[in-house]
């Protein structure tokens, strides 16, 4: 059963801007897996403002947006073995879900010259309140 949906676009410039600017901003928003994977590619920004945008969308799927003190850094989007972006969540987003039953989240990624875009799907439980 579908808990919520998200999606989200951002351009590259703007998060790329953002970084170089605070370069504390970095560890706010993305996890030290996250920002290795990163910094390993030929155009780091991409890589940042698709995780920007699957960091927004997953807030937008659960319902709250930026309320309800949910850090950025507890949404991890990492790629298996295949590249598959797959998401995982720490913190009070961790409780969040599972408080609400949700019990699979899917993520993916696109990402352009110049713009970066992200879809999360929630499911939970049918049995969860």
């Amino acid at each position: 059963m579908i808990f919520g949906a998200g999606t989200d676009i951002i351009e590259v410039q703007r998060v790329e801007e953002k970084l170089v600017r605070t370069e504390s901003l970095k560890t706010k928003l993305f996890t030290p897996t996250e920002i290795a994977y990163c910094e390993s590619k030929h155009r780091p920004a991409l890589h940042f403002a698709a995780r920007f945008a699957a960091k927004e969308a997953f807030l937008k799927a659960m319902g709250t947006g930026w309320s309800g003190g949910h850090k950025f850094s507890e949404i991890e989007v990492v790629n298996n073995a295949l590249g598959k972006p797959v998401l995982f969540v720490h913190g009070k987003v961790k409780e969040f879900c599972e408080a609400h039953g949700i019990t699979a989240m899917e993520v993916s990624l696109t990402h352009i010259k110049d713009v970066a875009s992200a879809v999360v799907v929630l499911e939970k439980n049918p049995q969860s309140p």
